[in-house]
């Protein structure tokens, strides 16, 4: 992943922060200066942020596990739903659904609903309806769908969540917090970094700030489901070698037993009494040697 230069921030705008009586205290270690009113955010810290966020980020798609992005405001609400869905991320960009990390049940039960309007509208039953209950049940899946599109694959809760404000998502962040989901965020001059696991100092309001920041987030996210691709392939070729193998060693013994019977690695049991005199001398079938007799001496 190429790493975010100086220059590329700056022209994004990523350093003017909100007017100095709207700080927020805790953000005085990312400001760099105050100019004519409003803050500046040191974008050498926001560099090392970015990187470390987007590490954190790649190790999480690499295991497997989903990151939900969250941006409702009205600047990056496209951005977001055309870079995350190129992953396949779930995202939300309309209000966010209360409850939707700590009620899961609930939503879930929505989706379901949604699922089972469409399986209605592709069956005869959907015909059979009069023009209004028609009009009722499309509107009301358009509604859901606008909702909760974007996350109809989310059978489960996201290992963490991306979010573009906390002070405008912090319905979101406080459900993450309750249920120890971590969470990555670009934080401005207005917000309070300590409510984030891994915050990104920076504009959150201007457009190209916010499409700069979700593209390196993207590439870290693609970064990590290509190396999890390579490792499964690799995984899959030495369990096919493996296989391989055995069945060469399986080979091998077959043709072993098919050798003929003078061959040498053919085992067969000695014998008895081949060098041993007339202690191995054969006796006629069905004879027995008498009880407290020696054999080879005179009888008395």
């Amino acid at each position: 992943m190429a790493r975010t230069t100086f220059d590329e921030l700056l022209d994004a705008g990523s350093h003017f922060g909100h007017l100095k009586r709207k700080w927020n205290p805790n953000m005085a270690p990312y400001i760099f200066m105050e100019r004519n009113g409003i803050h500046i955010i040191d974008l050498y810290k926001t560099i090392a942020k970015i990187d470390e966020a987007a590490a954190a980020m790649k190790q999480i798609t690499k295991s497997g596990k989903k990151v939900l992005f969250v941006a409702t405001k009205k600047q990056a609400k496209e951005i977001v739903a055309e870079k995350v869905s190129s992953v396949g991320m779930p995202y939300v960009t309309e209000r966010w659904p209360g409850g939707m990390l700590t009620n899961v049940a609930t939503i879930r039960k929505a989706v379901r609903k949604m699922s089972s309007i469409d399986k209605m509208i592709t069956s005869n039953s959907f015909t059979v309806l009069s023009k209004r209950e028609r009009l009722q049940v499309t509107r009301e899946r358009a509604k859901l769908e606008k909702n909760l599109g974007s996350i109809a694959d989310l059978s489960r809760l996201p290992a963490a969540i991306f979010v573009v404000d906390i002070v405008k998502e912090h319905i979101a962040i406080a459900e993450a917090r309750k249920l120890n989901i971590p969470t990555f965020a670009i934080v401005d001059t207005n917000s309070d970094p300590q409510l984030v696991d891994f915050p990104i100092p920076a504009n959150d309001d201007a457009s190209k700030s916010i499409a700069l920041i979700l593209s390196k987030m993207v590439e870290a996210i693609e970064e990590g489901l290509t190396e999890r691709k390579m490792d499964r392939d690799k995984r899959a070729e030495d369990e096919q070698e493996d296989y391989e193998s055995r069945e060469r060693r399986y080979d091998v013994d077959e043709d072993d037993d098919d050798l003929p019977a003078g061959n040498e690695r053919l085992r067969s049991k000695p014998v008895a009494g081949e060098d041993s005199g007339d202690e191995g001398r054969s006796r006629k079938p069905g004879t027995r040697r008498p009880i407290g007799r020696k054999t080879g001496g005179p009888r008395k």
